[in-house]
């Protein structure tokens, strides 16, 4: 994946081979080996984490019912860093995390339970910058939108910014931003904030979709989520790294050739090498059926990177094959 190795965040997805069958599969518990644990006569699989990843994930579980009827994914958000803490104690089998797993909680991870988290790229996506659809403005450069949230930031108006917003009297910008155990949070903060603090006064909401409705609601308002949340109430605007600089938009092309400043990974993590069900269900997240579930979500799926070399591989027949489409 030669094409996506500068995107922030990225790391190699591991191998990837064929689609194992999963209803057969012994469970062991999510702190006993990263395979499921059985519940009812069917195989539970425990997954926690980004609220950026949950829709997709809550389609990969209903999708994989299909083809594995003896498995259940239970799916809950939270944040990818609610996710990844559950993970270090070992209470899920997979957390989703829109960011890396940084060193201390990795250290963590093994300290608790004896395994060393393993990361899976199932992903991409362009973390938007979201204004009310009447919002007449169009592109912001990042040193700009940096000074709407940072602390001691120079932005607190639309008139600022050389924008009327119709119909309203006062244009104090409405700062919208997530919760800082998400990762989304700590992504903007990281690219866009360039690791300063955020203002105080934000608004701080717990999922993504809730700050594009905040955003569709509210004219004066200004938020961060991720591309796949978008609604014909909210515009995505396009984004410059530089002043004067050309401004890109967030969409699959530009998430793969680099040019969306935003770009980010999407990741599973596991403690240790996965082993059966979690095994099986994240090798058919990452074949070309799971990877339909990515692009249809609204994100940048693996096989986009325009690389036969690094496109998932297909199922074979004997192990289960890909899901029937409805």
């Amino acid at each position: 994946m030669k094409r996506l190795q500068s995107l922030p965040g990225f790391r190699p997805i591991l191998g990837v081979v064929a689609l194992a069958a999963a209803v057969a599969l012994v469970a062991c518990g999510p702190s006993g080996g990263g395979g499921g644990e059985e519940g009812g006569g069917a195989t539970i699989i425990q997954n926690k984490g980004s609220d950026t990843m949950v829709n997709v994930a809550q389609v990969w579980a209903e999708k994989y019912r299909e083809i594995a009827a003896d498995v259940e994914v239970e799916v809950s958000g939270g944040g990818s860093g609610v996710g990844i803490a559950a993970l270090t104690r070992g209470a899920v089998d997979i957390a989703n995390a829109s960011r890396d797993m940084k060193p201390q909680e990795m250290e963590s991870a093994e300290k608790n339970t004896g395994k060393a988290p393993q990361e899976f790229t199932v992903g991409y996506d362009a973390l938007a910058v979201y204004v009310h659809k009447d919002n007449p403005i169009d592109e912001i450069e990042l040193a700009r939108l940096a000074e709407i949230y940072v602390e001691g930031g120079s932005v607190t108006r639309w008139s600022q910014l050389g924008v009327t917003i119709p119909g309203v009297s006062d244009d104090t910008i409405v700062r919208v931003s997530r919760q800082s155990s998400s990762g989304t949070y700590e992504f903007f903060r990281d690219h866009v904030l360039e690791k300063r603090d955020f203002a105080l006064g934000s608004r701080d909401l717990n999922g993504s979709k809730e700050v594009v409705e905040l955003v569709s609601s509210t004219p004066t308002a200004i938020g961060y989520s991720g591309m796949g949340y978008a609604t014909d109430h909210v515009k995505m605007l396009r984004l410059a790294t530089e002043p004067g600089g050309a401004a890109y938009e967030p969409s699959v092309e530009n998430t793969n050739n680099r040019s969306y400043p935003l770009a980010r990974s999407l990741h599973l993590y596991t403690l240790g090498e996965p082993e059966g069900a979690v095994k099986a269900y994240i090798e058919w997240i990452l074949s070309p059926a799971g990877q339909r579930v990515v692009e249809d979500s609204g994100y940048v799926p693996l096989a986009t990177t325009g690389s036969d070399d690094d496109s998932p591989s297909e199922p074979d027949a004997e192990s289960g094959g890909e899901p029937t489409e409805h």
